[in-house]
C-alpha cells in the first residue's frame, strides 16, 4: 500500500487524463446561414490515420414544402496539401467519410450559387474525427457485445487515441524545439555579424577621424 503525503500532483494527473479523454474525440456540430455568392470554410486539425466522418444539410423551413432549386450548395473538403477528399456540387445534402492519410488542417468549404434575388439558406453540418466516427451501433450488432464490453470498446479505443494524441504532440514539440534551436543558433550568428560590422565601422570612423586630424595637424 501506498501511501502519498501531498495528493495534488495525483489530483492535477487526474484532471489532465479526464481533460484528454473528453479532448480527444472531436465532434463539431454547428448551424449557419450562407447567402448567395458566398463562401464559408470550416477547418479542423486531424491527424494522420484518423478516421473522419461529415454530414451536411440545407435546413427546410417550410415542413410540407420542398426545397426551392435556389437552396443547393457546393461543399468541398481539402487537406493542407491541396488534396481534395470531397466534392459535391450544387446539392441540397450529402455527407462524407475518409481516413486521413496525412496530418494537418483540413478544411470543409460551402459555397452558395448566385441567386437573383439574393437568399440566404441555413445549413446544418456535423463533423466527426475520432473515436467519436466510429459507428459503435454497428460494432455492437455485428460483434453481439453486450453493454459493459461496448463500453470496455469504447474505452479502449478513447485510450489508444490519447495514446496516439501523446505520440503526436511529442512530435510536434521536438518540431518546435528542434525550431527554436535553429532559430536561437541563426539569431547568434546574426548578434555575432552585426556586432563585428558596428566594432568594424568604429574602427573606421576611428581611422578616418586621426588622418583627418593628422593631416591637418591638429594632433
Amino acid at each position: 500500500m501506498m501511501i502519498c503525503s501531498n495528493p495534488k500532483p495525483l489530483l492535477h494527473l487526474s484532471l489532465l487524463l479526464l481533460s484528454l479523454l473528453f479532448s480527444s474525440p472531436t465532434i463539431e456540430s454547428l448551424r449557419f446561414d450562407l447567402q448567395s455568392s458566398h463562401t464559408k470554410c470550416i477547418s479542423e486539425e486531424i491527424k494522420s490515420n484518423s478516421m473522419t466522418v461529415g454530414k451536411y444539410s440545407v435546413v427546410n423551413h417550410n415542413d410540407g414544402y420542398p426545397l426551392p432549386d435556389s437552396h443547393r450548395v457546393t461543399v468541398r473538403v481539402t487537406s493542407s496539401y491541396g488534396n481534395n477528399y470531397h466534392y459535391g456540387e450544387k446539392v441540397q445534402q450529402g455527407g462524407f467519410a475518409f481516413v486521413a492519410v496525412e496530418a494537418g488542417d483540413y478544411m470543409t468549404c460551402f459555397w452558395a450559387a448566385d441567386a437573383n434575388p439574393s437568399t440566404t439558406m441555413t445549413v446544418d453540418f456535423e463533423w466527426k474525427t475520432g473515436v467519436a466516427a466510429k459507428d459503435w451501433s454497428n460494432v455492437a450488432k455485428k460483434g453481439q457485445v453486450d453493454v459493459m464490453e461496448l463500453e470496455l470498446k469504447k474505452l479502449y479505443e478513447t485510450v489508444s487515441s490519447i495514446h496516439d494524441e501523446m505520440f503526436y504532440l511529442r512530435e510536434r514539440e521536438e518540431e518546435m524545439q528542434e525550431l527554436n534551436r535553429t532559430t536561437n543558433t541563426k539569431m547568434f550568428w546574426l548578434s555575432l555579424l552585426s556586432l563585428i560590422v558596428c566594432l568594424s565601422v568604429a574602427g573606421l570612423q576611428l581611422w578616418h577621424l586621426k588622418s583627418f586630424f593628422e593631416k591637418k595637424k591638429l594632433i
